[in-house]
């Protein structure tokens, strides 16, 4: 029996007659065999390449087989902008078979969400933070609100498993499962990722289902057309942009807001029909661009990241990238928002207008031509989240005993990984700390505790799990770009000086809680984060770079201008040799040891040195002052030992860790220097060898 035969007979036939389909997408039928085998299943395919169909043609088929009642579906998703995207696409599916979705978020009005509490739907559309909204609040009945789910679907999976709203998503997932009293089947909707298998055992956790990684790697034969041009500058790649592929749909990406409304301004002067996108601008002002865009053929839209999700921004004919994106899985993210035609290859432009650029475009796109795609990492040590589940489920208990909150969230591996003697320790603290009481076994909230995390501050305490951490740095009224956070953890005194835009900015004020830097010009030497955005790249981007920059061969996605610019680079940097650092003596007597052990590990190997030298690091080198020697920095080199290597704690740092004021300060500085740490960059730095090149040019 073939998977389409599997379906139950209803939607066998609107599938055929009301939505004209001719057959299914391999990732669609194997989606349909893995479910209904009962494995929870995470499906990778590219934007528009059928994950939606995949997920919920055969959980509409079960429902009618068995008749389903109440909200037994949850479909969740990172942002309510692909929420409100695809509520008319799965409105329209169910309702061709009889049954409804609905739309819960922070946006809905309160009298749809009474009507979704009188008449529960079959779908509901959510976030995470809205179902812990759902759990806590005392106005609705949870236990019968998700007595009745069996399946959850996750979008963009990716985007939680990486962060600490994975490990509130799971926990949420946990306790619905304990109001369910079942093994809830869950299907994560991923694009393509670097360790698909880790991320399903992560997302099955607690649950004894199979498993089955649904991933139809040759289902797409042609070769995506990957070309990187050096224009130099953004007005440059404004004219680019005017030229080229006129008459065509372009989705143009920036990775800062402030580049996005350059380039719109600019392209606008050449007279393209311009649409911009971005975090900053009224969602009613971006839902009308976004709407308007996908109406039109001959026109551009700017976008940072916001547009990296699959928002359907209609039939798009190219992808350009200002620059490059943080990762290969981004890219891969950005150039499957085309090739859904049949005529038309996926495809992605990338617009370098610096040398740092360049080199960062060249190194994804090498990494890509070597399957190379990052695996998604939990972080570790979630013991903030822990405490805030804790006080969520007093919320949701009206009170909870001692020795059974733990049972409600103890699957989820973040949790099952701690000693029960350091949550014990977690739970003392906060009752030490005036957070909560326990009053014969059972835990409740005490005044203090009940002003800082009570029902009337929870939901917007949650709101911090959408916060990156990068900082936006402010000069008077303009805003400069963003951050890493590590641009202000210091051991030195004084203001940070961090260089952005191109000049040294030296720190006036930081505010940790709204991840704000204000600062002002200043002559000083500042502390480059290198390439100007703020990213810290990682240990594969690095090593990429200096693989391309050791090389003398050029790609043939390179233009012509891209290739005389690698020359000129080249010659700069005579003495880059892939399979070792080097440690170079400036002509001004600067001395840098050019590890190209991504920004995490540099910066780990600078703060230990630290208490040697002034040094300071970037992404790929650590730079010392002029007075020391090659003889002294060798031997502070050769003197650093792996299991010294580690970020020393700071203060203000972990103060604005999430529910940082429940952790007592040993297990806030565990969480703190388990997150910050990148054991491969630093072995690899230490091992390799190192050449000595003093530097005449």
């Amino acid at each position: 029996m073939n998977a389409f035969d599997r379906l139950h007979s209803a939607l066998q036939h609107h599938i055929v007659n009301s939505l004209g389909w001719r057959d299914l997408r391999e990732v669609q039928s194997l989606s349909i065999d893995a479910y209904l085998d009962g494995n929870n299943m995470v499906v990778l395919a590219p934007t528009a390449g059928g994950k939606t169909e995949s997920a919920f043609f055969p959980v509409m088929s079960q429902m009618l087989d068995e008749s389903w009642q109440g909200i037994s579906v949850l479909y969740v998703s990172p942002i309510k902008a692909l929420l409100n995207n695809q509520e008319q696409r799965l409105h329209k599916y169910m309702q061709l078979v009889g049954r409804r979705a609905a739309l819960w978020h922070g946006d809905t009005p309160q009298g749809e969400r009474k009507r979704i509490l009188a008449e529960p739907p079959d779908l509901l559309l959510t976030t995470p933070e809205s179902l812990e909204v759902m759990l806590v609040s005392s106005k609705i009945d949870h236990h019968r609100f998700f007595s009745n789910v069996r399946v959850v679907v996750i979008d963009e999976l990716h985007a939680f498993a990486g962060d600490d709203r994975g490990w509130h998503l799971l926990s949420v997932f946990s306790r619905i499962g304990q109001i369910a009293k079942r093994d809830i089947q869950r299907i994560g909707l991923s694009a393509t990722v670097g360790n698909p298998q880790e991320m399903l055992e992560w997302l099955s956790s607690g649950s004894e289902r199979p498993q089955e990684v649904v991933w139809p790697k040759g289902s797409d034969s042609k070769t995506p057309d990957v070309q990187l041009d050096y224009v130099g500058s953004l007005a440059n790649a404004a004219k680019v942009i005017s030229l080229l592929h006129q008459g065509e749909k372009r989705l143009v990406f920036c990775d800062s807001r402030s580049r996005v409304e350059q380039l719109a301004v600019s392209l606008r002067q050449y007279g393209i029909d311009t649409f911009v996108s971005h975090s900053s601008l009224g969602i009613d002002e971006r839902r009308q661009a976004e709407e308007a865009f996908s109406q039109r053929h001959n026109c551009v839209i700017v976008a940072t990241s916001s547009l990296e999700l699959g928002l359907d921004v209609g039939d798009l004919d190219r992808v350009i990238q200002i620059d490059a994106p943080g990762s290969v899985s981004s890219f891969l993210q950005r150039m499957g928002r085309t090739g859904r035609r049949a005529d038309m290859n996926r495809n992605c432009l990338f617009l370098a207008t610096s040398d740092e650029g360049l080199l960062r475009a060249a190194a994804l796109i090498e990494l890509w031509q070597r399957d190379y795609v990052e695996p998604v990492q939990a972080p570790p040590c979630p013991y903030h989240i822990l405490a805030q589940q804790l006080m969520a489920l007093i919320l949701q208990e009206r009170g909870i005993g001692s020795s059974q909150w733990l049972q409600w969230v103890e699957s989820v591996p973040g949790f099952a990984e701690m000693k029960p003697e350091q949550v014990a320790e977690l739970v003392e603290f906060m009752i030490a700390k005036g957070i909560l009481w326990s009053d014969n076994g059972i835990l409740a909230f005490a005044p203090e505790g009940e002003a800082t995390f009570g029902r009337r501050n929870f939901m917007d305490i949650l709101s911090v799990f959408t916060s990156p951490p990068l900082f936006k740095v402010i000069s008077g009224q303009k805003e400069l770009g963003n951050v890493h956070e590590s641009t202000f953890y210091r051991k030195e005194e004084g203001p940070a000086v961090l260089v952005l835009a191109g000049r040294s900015w030296k720190t006036k004020h930081l505010d940790w809680k709204r991840r704000l830097a204000h600062v002002e010009p200043t002559e000083e030497k500042g502390r480059s984060r290198w390439l100007g955005e703020g990213q810290m790249l990682s240990h594969a981007i690095c090593q990429s770079i200096r693989r391309i920059l050791a090389s003398e061969e050029n790609d043939p996605a390179w233009s012509q201008r891209t290739i005389q610019q690698f020359d000129d680079l080249r010659d700069e940097h005579p003495w880059v040799s892939d399979g070792s650092t080097s440690l170079i003596l400036q002509p001004n007597g600067e001395i840098r040891w050019w590890t190209f052990a991504g920004g995490i590990a540099n910066t780990l190997l600078a703060d230990t040195l630290k208490s040697n030298c002034d040094v300071k690091g970037d992404n790929l080198s650590l730079s010392f002052p002029t007075a020391s020697s090659l003889e002294t920095v060798s031997e502070f080199i050769n003197g650093l030992q792996l299991e010294n290597v580690r970020l020393i704690p700071n203060n203000d740092a972990m103060e604005n860790l999430k529910f940082s004021e429940c952790l007592s300060p040993e297990i806030a500085s565990e969480v703190f220097t388990s997150r910050f740490s990148d054991r491969a960059g630093v072995v690899q730095a230490l091992q390799e060898q190192r050449r000595v090149v003093v530097h005449t040019g």
